[in-house]
């Protein structure tokens, strides 16, 4: 067990290397990074495809990247957007790291790029542990999937500097108990913003990319206790050094954080590729 943790702990040391060297490299350049992590099924792809199409018809440059283990299904649909959209097919693999990102930006970020929006692979366990050097956290939940969601899931809600709820406009269909929501989110992450948007009602329209611009601009972001708490968190400067174009590492150890005895398991992750889409085509490449 002590070799499963030490390796979790030299994993996730190297990724908070490269997250820090990536959020570096990308403040220099003006560009915020919006992480969303969410369960499959969601909504998070329809609210981010209202979001992009906002953010362009206010002219402001926005792009995407978005995971899944296969098809383009979400990069063809973000990309009806108008805006800069690529894919990274994982393969397999639960979660996007930071070295692994910085690999497939190089290159293709648009460089008057004011925000970018990752959305994560489907999954609320793995995700969790894995800074991306993003400057906004945001973690959604339908109201589809039960006021308990952040009890069951404490470090994906607990890490999270906004929290937002999709699906509004059928709350009251599936007796969505919101006041329950926000008390079982506040006894995870204390003092986090909880928004309400609909994708199809149109509810929060805006939202989102407001937060992003602002945090982007230097507005104060909230600092979950977790954050303060967690002992996988290490000073950029004692991990590993992050190596320029790597984009995915041939072993690793994944999990949850090691929060209240959390088990933590290693796993063997395949090679991943990717494909970029733009607004006329989709082109695929081999990373």
């Amino acid at each position: 067990m002590c070799r499963v943790v030490d390796l979790q702990q030299a994993v996730l040391a190297k990724n908070d290397a490269c997250a820090h060297t990536l959020r570096e490299d990308l403040a220099a350049r003006g560009t915020a990074l919006v992480n969303l992590l969410s369960s499959p099924g969601s909504g998070k792809t329809a609210l981010l495809e209202r979001e992009l199409t906002l953010a362009r018809s206010r002219g402001i440059p926005v792009a995407a990247l978005t995971a899944d283990l296969a098809t383009e299904n979400d990069a063809v649909r973000l990309a009806r957007s108008g805006v800069p959209v690529k894919q990274v097919l994982t393969d397999g693999l639960c979660h996007l790291e930071a070295e692994m990102l910085g690999g497939h930006l190089h290159g293709w970020l648009p460089a008057d790029t004011r925000l970018l929006f990752i959305e994560n692979v489907g999954n609320l366990v793995c995700p969790a542990s894995y800074d991306l050097g993003e400057t906004l956290r945001v973690v959604l939940a339908s109201v589809t999937e039960g006021e308990d969601k952040p009890l069951k899931y404490p470090t994906a809600f607990g890490l999270a500097h906004l929290v937002v709820v999709t699906k509004t406009d059928i709350a009251e269909a599936v007796s969505f108990d919101e006041k329950e929501f926000r008390a079982n989110v506040e006894q995870i992450n204390p003092g986090v913003e909880v928004v309400l948007t609909s994708a199809r009602g149109g509810e929060g329209d805006g939202l989102l990319m407001d937060r992003a611009l602002a945090a982007r601009d230097g507005a104060p972001v909230h600092i979950p206790v977790m954050t303060r708490k967690s002992h996988h968190v290490h000073d950029a400067e004692d991990g590993q050094p992050c190596d320029e174009g790597h984009t995915h590492p041939a072993d690793h150890a994944h999990g949850e954080h090691t929060h209240a005895g959390e088990r933590i398991h290693p796993r063997r992750a395949p090679g991943g590729h990717v494909h970029t889409t733009d607004p006329d085509t989709v082109a695929s490449s081999r990373s």
